[in-house]
């Protein structure tokens, strides 16, 4: 039989054919690649679920759950030292120590206020209370760290609180920030925690227990205009006590940073908005009272509940976002304050603030 002609409908049929097969290989492909994107779906759906429902058991572990029962004194040693400590959130927070029968050295710039602080505190707690002048602010740094040294050597120091901070008299810009006031920020906010930590932590590391508490600012979280100098210096402390906290995680030693927002202490005294105190501005005995609580728990909070709700609205949000509000609000809080001072109303004392 001679072979059948090639007629040109088989090349139509062929090129349908082989089309038909392209689609089916295509659709088979976009099928594998919805499948896959499906699974990922699932996976950073299940993940962001986990890791919130993990963020808040754990916030309400370290904030809602009662104080652990521990004995301040066989876990941590007989003395506290507070730095910063004749007002605002040092004495508060030495007050929650000697409640819990830790002896406390108070350590700040004024006789007067440290002396009345020390009175308040034997008053409602049979605890030693004793103090020690000090200007972290000295321009002779290391006269002043040997003098606290010699002050403390009769001690064992069980648990230091590096609160000392100092802050702007009020937002600004770098330029419109004096010199003074720029040395002043590295002295106390960056020198005091160093070198009181320098001082105290190898006897600490030596008996295998103790505490570093440095307390840090909500401002460190983002870089925040017109407190660009104490958002860094903040910045420092979280980087230096976490850096710590793993050069010495097998040394028994307990550290941890708080992280407070706006607390109504003489520091915001520069704003009326800032001295009232509310749900998201406490004062500083109800900061001090939640964040000795957490000292067991956490090694970094807040250490007020209102103000780990800001946290996590502050690192959900983006850097430029963050910057943008932080000006906006800062610009407003100078005006406020330059104002007041037109007016001739009090405002915060230059020089050291304790917070």
């Amino acid at each position: 039989m001679a072979p059948r002609a090639f007629l040109p409908t088989d090349t139509v049929d062929s090129f349908r054919f082989l089309l038909q097969q392209f689609e089916r290989e295509i659709t088979d492909v976009f099928s594998d690649i919805k499948e896959v994107f499906a699974v990922i779906g699932v996976f950073y759906a299940a993940k962001k679920t986990i890791t919130v429902a993990g963020t808040i058991l754990d916030a309400v572990r370290v904030h809602l759950l009662p104080e652990k029962r521990i004995d301040w004194v066989e876990k941590f040693g007989p003395w506290a030292v507070v730095t910063g400590s004749s007002e605002g959130i040092g004495h508060a927070y030495a007050y929650e120590l000697a409640k819990r029968g830790l002896n406390v050295v108070l350590i700040s710039r004024s006789e007067s206020k440290l002396l009345k602080a020390k009175a308040d505190i034997e008053l409602d707690c049979k605890v030693k209370v004793e103090y020690i002048v000090a200007d972290f602010s000295s321009e002779n740094q290391t006269q002043l760290y040997s003098n606290i040294a010699e002050k403390l050597s009769d001690k064992q120091i069980g648990l230091l609180v590096n609160n000392v901070g100092v802050m702007y008299d009020y937002p600004d810009v770098l330029l419109n920030i004096s010199q003074q006031k720029l040395w002043q920020l590295i002295y106390v906010n960056i020198g005091a925690a160093t070198m009181m930590t320098y001082m105290l932590l190898p006897e600490m590391v030596k008996r295998k227990k103790g505490g570093v508490v440095v307390v840090s600012s909500g401002s460190s979280t983002h870089i925040s205009p017109q407190m660009t100098v104490y958002s860094a210096t903040k910045r420092y402390l979280d980087y230096f006590i976490h850096g710590l906290a793993y050069e010495y995680g097998q040394s028994g030693v307990t550290f941890q940073c708080l992280i407070p927002f706006y607390t109504a202490t003489r520091m915001t005294g520069y704003s009326e908005r800032l001295s009232k105190t509310r749900f998201l501005i406490p004062n500083a005995e109800a900061y001090a009272r939640s964040a000795v609580c957490t000292l067991t728990k956490s090694s970094c909070t807040t250490g007020y509940f209102p103000h780990t709700l800001q946290l996590w609205i502050s690192k959900s949000l983006p850097s430029w976002v963050w910057m943008w509000a932080s000006n906006k609000l800062n610009s407003s809080l100078r005006r406020e304050a330059l104002t007041r001072l037109s007016k001739k109303l009090p405002k915060s004392e230059s020089g050291v603030m304790e917070r």
